[in-house]
C-alpha cells in the first residue's frame, strides 16, 4: 500500500484538483491504517517491524 500511496501523493502534487485520485488515496491510507491497527492489537512485534521498515510516524 505504501508505494501506491506515495505514487498517488506525487500525482496529486502535479494535479491538485484530481478529486477521484484524492479519494482513492484516502481510501488506501484508511485501509493501511486499519491493517496496521489490527497488527498493533494482535501481533505487536510484527507491527513494530513493519512500522519501522516503512518509516511511518505512528
Amino acid at each position: 500500500f505504501t508505494k501506491r500511496i506515495q505514487r498517488l501523493t506525487e500525482h496529486l502534487e502535479d494535479h491538485p484538483n484530481d478529486n477521484s485520485t484524492r479519494q482513492g488515496l484516502l481510501d488506501l491510507v484508511g485501509k493501511r491504517r486499519r491493517l496496521l491497527n489490527y497488527l498493533q492489537e494482535n501481533e505487536v512485534e510484527r507491527y513494530r517491524s513493519i512500522r519501522d521498515e516503512l518509516d511511518l510516524r505512528r
